[in-house]
């Protein structure tokens, strides 16, 4: 049985011109490097243009980001706000100015007219995401027990200050890849995903489609299974069957969907580590699932820095 394979490159990116995360996603020159080596070695797709995908909206409010050691992920550096209500009052940020965000976009123009076959994508966080990284993991799920009601504002607050964003993607002719695994349950146990996220994550992906003109992919990693009708209610395109889900019971789960395509991922630690062998009984697995579903193809969680470009390669080469 055949299937299409695309790997997840983020900080994958830096390895592969022996620099740091930290450094790559500081440096234009560098950022551009790093992910047109990985195309040209994986032709992976879509190329999601980033590092730290999940860092860009929290700093262009204002968060710190730790410079961290070795070749680790930056990381936001404690919380910019002490309360839903402050964060509340953040003014949105200008995607123009603040942040990182208008130097993806430079650099995403770059790769996308040097590598015309390309489908370069721009990392877009969904609300809570973005909630948590500004105030906290720990402090964020302890406002979603304590202030329901003021979490919830708050969500469809920040989903309507991504319109910015995404248009100024648009208007620099690229294309939109969103993220929201911090919403992911055990995390945000699935009936306060339906009561309070997905209201904010149904407007977010709406404000994509109009802004495109199509539907973008939702990807949310974790346990996803029980919260996947809610994730099929936003009209998206693209799901991601995640290796930490029941992902036969998600799939069974697709058959009213045949028009959605789903990535079913491989245990990224498998990927990285192997050996051979247990990456293609990953394979296997993989592709004894496709069975319940035509649209599907091969992926990954995001590729560990560390991982050894061969081991794509026996990848491609098993499923050729």
């Amino acid at each position: 049985m055949k299937i299409s394979f695309s790997p997840s490159v983020y900080e994958h990116a830096a390895a592969l011109i022996q620099r740091s995360p930290w450094d790559v996603s500081r440096d234009p020159e560098l950022l551009y490097e790093g992910h047109k080596a990985a195309f040209l070695l994986y032709r992976h797709v879509p190329i999601v243009l980033g590092i730290d995908i999940y860092n860009l909206e929290a700093e262009a409010y204002g968060a710190k980001i730790s410079v961290p050691t070795g070749n680790g992920i930056p990381a936001i550096s404690g919380s910019l706000v002490g309360s839903v209500n402050e964060g509340r009052a953040l003014p949105p940020y200008n995607p123009a100015k603040d942040g990182r965000i208008a130097m993806l976009l430079e650099v995403g123009q770059r790769l996308a007219k040097e590598l015309p076959d390309a489908d370069v994508r721009i990392p877009v966080s969904g609300p809570f995401s973005i909630a948590v990284s500004l105030r906290g993991m720990t402090e964020f799920l302890e406002d979603v027990c304590l202030y329901p009601q003021e979490v919830k504002a708050w969500l469809m607050q920040l989903a309507e200050n991504q319109g910015n964003f995404i248009q100024a993607i648009v208007e620099s002719g690229l294309d939109v890849a969103f993220f929201e695994s911090a919403a992911t349950p055990p995390l945000l146990p699935p009936h306060l995903f339906h009561e309070l996220e997905l209201p904010a994550l149904q407007r977010v992906m709406k404000l994509a489609e109009d802004c495109l003109g199509h539907a973008v992919p939702c990807v949310i990693g974790g346990n996803t299974t029980p919260i996947l009708e809610d994730i099929l209610s936003t009209g998206t395109s693209y799901v991601v069957c995640p290796a930490e889900t029941d992902q036969e019971a998600f799939l069974k789960k697709m058959v009213n969907n045949p028009e959605v395509m789903v990535r079913i991922n491989l245990e990224s630690d498998t990927v990285a580590r192997g050996p051979r062998e247990a990456i293609h009984a990953g394979i296997d697995r993989v592709l004894e699932l496709s069975r319940y579903h035509a649209n599907c193809l091969m992926g990954t969680g995001a590729m560990p820095y560390e991982t050894p470009p061969e081991h794509i390669e026996w990848i491609r080469e098993y499923i050729s």
